[in-house]
């Protein structure tokens, strides 16, 4: 049980470090934010939104949901829909006249930040695809005990990084007090959206 637990927990996080747009969406409202509770809506989203796509690839739904074609096309014409627009909303960010960023303490309530964040989770075929194709069939040579622990570890790997993540992100825009560090954060983070979606458009053809 131990080493699946283990296994459970590297794995997980070999796939959850690389930069997208989930992460990308967690560490910036972490900097946006005053205080760290207000970002809680995003961190708590998108844990919730991981540990459900985990919990549904071990049980094996999600291998049986996305057998069909036609499901994984739409799921990837929405995930480009939805990198172009969060692309979009990342990039216009401006420096505010008190020089941090001008933007998300107003425009991203609580209620926006959970419809992003879940947007960020369920629409993102790549996160989709590595919790069916990488866990879910990893999961399988596992029964019982040790394939609860296996899934207990990854969900826990989920919720301690969007926690530090944010945390991060809040240490980031206490330091940059002019803001321009965060713009170019932004515009970096703009371009990585932007070419997972020209990424995923491709792979629809």
């Amino acid at each position: 049980m131990v080493s699946a637990f283990l296994h459970g927990l590297i794995l997980a996080f070999g796939l959850i470090l690389p930069l997208g747009a989930q992460n990308v969406f967690v560490f910036n409202q972490g900097a946006f934010h005053r205080r760290f509770r207000q970002a809680l809506p995003t961190v708590l989203t998108a844990a919730l939104c991981d540990t459900l796509l985990i919990t549904l690839a071990v049980l094996g739904i999600s291998l049986v949901i996305l057998g069909s074609s036609w499901i994984k096309t739409v799921l990837l014409g929405m995930g480009v829909l939805f990198l172009l627009y969060m692309g979009w909303n990342t990039w216009k960010v401006t420096p505010g006249a008190d020089g941090g960023l001008a933007h998300p303490r107003e425009t991203f309530s609580a209620r926006k930040q959970i419809a992003f964040a879940a947007s960020a989770s369920l629409l993102n075929p790549h996160a989709i695809m590595d919790t069916t194709m990488v866990l879910g069939t990893s999961s399988l040579q596992y029964a019982g005990m040790e394939k609860a622990a296996f899934a207990v570890a990854t969900v826990l790997v989920s919720w301690f990084w969007f926690f530090g993540l944010a945390l991060a992100g809040r240490f980031m825009g206490e330091l940059d007090s002019s803001g321009r560090i965060m713009m170019i954060l932004q515009k970096i983070s703009a371009l990585v959206m932007w070419g997972a979606a020209v990424y995923l458009g491709f792979s629809l053809w």
